[in-house]
């Protein structure tokens, strides 16, 4: 722990800091918190290198909740800055990054400052056995099994662990329950469960670069990470449309996440694009809030399984708009998108349809960035691998949604993990 992190309670805010001589950061953390976990290590090491030119505070949340309520702090992690009693800059929350707080403190500390502290930073070098790029179910269970072997695991991800499941309100299929869960529980589940084997996590990294032949991964610009294997299990992220309005206009009113987003449109009418299984099984979570959903379908019918399909075709509050495809998001007045322009297949005539919001389920792609042309790639973009989930490059295996498979489940994902895990720990040795 960090001589330069001072823990205050609601009772010295202002003496430590509305009234500090120097500009304050402020982390108002929670127990039994991932994220809260996962900015820990990154906060102490700014600490490090910045504290003597800033204060760092962090202030437990739950035993101070009067004062976080009262500064419009409702999560953990939530950091603030202060300077001279006024709270300036961004707030940061959830899983937060490095490179983005540290954008942060270099304001408090101006520009000059902060590329001269920033200069005396160590750069630090970590060997494992096991590097595993990804923390959803294929890259944890991998972690899970590698580390009962009794490997040394590293298990790297830009957000928090989870992946897709983290984000999904119920998973219904999975064995071992007999009620749904809620996809964040079970992803809980499953990283506490790589941890208690072993396996260590860097979540919210920035992964600065990855060299696949030589075995590096680089986080945040400072620490190197040699593995003997490692296994890519960086999963797909939702298509987009590529219409116009959805990049201008996403998180403002445009979504792609029912869990995150719904809560939003308590009573109001959303549009749904596609009708898949994601889609209509998160039409139906959405239901919960709005007051009216209209789904839009290139196809005559429904894509989704059956059961979901008659559940959202006899729910009075969800139209269906078939044959339609959605040609672009329309922001009238403000910044915020309140009508959807959708072309008849047939006739390719346009109309527009009011709404409140949108969300996006057109399927997903993998997700590829870090590994420009590595791999070898089925007709659709995904990875290829033998039955011991082995890539072309020696010594790097994928897992989960990234690879060629014929369906993508949280169920096949474990499976993929399963196996890279125990073809690398009988190499090894483990």
């Amino acid at each position: 722990m960090s001589d330069k992190i001072t823990y205050i309670t609601a009772d010295a805010w202002k003496e430590e800091v509305l009234a500090s001589e120097k500009p304050v950061v402020v982390d108002f953390y929670s127990t039994e918190c991932p994220p809260c976990e996962a900015l820990a290590a990154k906060y102490e090491g700014l600490a490090e290198i910045y504290g003597d030119d800033l204060k760092f505070v962090k202030i437990f949340r739950q035993e101070n909740r009067e004062l976080a309520e009262s500064l419009g702090v409702k999560s953990s992690p939530t950091v603030l800055f202060y300077r001279n009693g006024d709270r300036v800059g961004e707030t940061h929350t959830g899983a937060i990054r490095r490179a983005e707080l540290e954008k942060s403190v270099h304001r408090l500390v101006g520009e000059a400052r902060a590329r001269e502290l920033k200069a005396r930073e160590e750069k630090t070098e970590t060997q494992c056995d096991v590097a595993i790029l990804g923390a959803g179910p294929a890259g944890v269970t991998a972690a899970i099994y590698a580390a009962q072997a009794k490997l040394d695991i590293i298990v790297i991800d830009k957000g928090m662990s989870g992946g897709n499941v983290s984000i999904t309100h119920q998973v219904s299929n999975y064995p071992g329950f007999i009620e749904p869960q809620p996809g964040f529980m079970l992803a809980h589940f499953m990283a506490e469960q790589a941890r208690a084997a072993g396996a260590k996590f860097r979540e919210a990294a920035d992964i600065t670069s990855v060299d696949l032949y030589r075995k590096e991964i680089v986080l945040d610009g400072l620490e190197t990470i040699h593995a003997k294997k490692i296994i890519v299990a960086t999963g797909s992220e939702p298509r987009p449309l590529g219409i116009a309005g959805e990049r201008e206009y996403k998180g403002k009113g445009v979504s792609y996440c029912a869990t995150c987003d719904a809560k939003y449109y308590e009573g109001k009418h959303v549009v749904v694009i596609g009708g898949g299984n994601t889609a209509i099984e998160e039409a139906l979570f959405i239901d919960k809030f709005t007051g009216k959903i209209t789904v839009v379908h290139q196809f005559d019918k429904l894509q989704a399984n059956k059961q979901a399909a008659e559940r959202a075709l006899a729910n009075p509050k969800i139209e269906f708009v078939f044959e339609h495809e959605p040609r672009a998001f329309i922001a009238r007045n403000g910044d915020t998108v309140n009508q959807v322009e959708v072309e008849d297949l047939k006739t390719h005539e346009r109309k527009r349809i009011d709404c409140d919001g949108v969300f996006v389920f057109a399927g997903m792609r993998p997700n590829l960035s870090l590994f420009p042309e590595a791999f070898e790639l089925d007709p659709w973009g995904y990875i290829t691998v033998d039955e011991e989930m082995r890539t072309n490059v020696p010594d790097v295996f994928a897992v989960g949604d990234i690879i060629h498979k014929l369906y993508r489940q949280i169920t096949t994902a474990v499976s993929d993990g399963t196996i890279a895990a125990m073809a690398i720990a009988k190499e090894l040795g483990g």
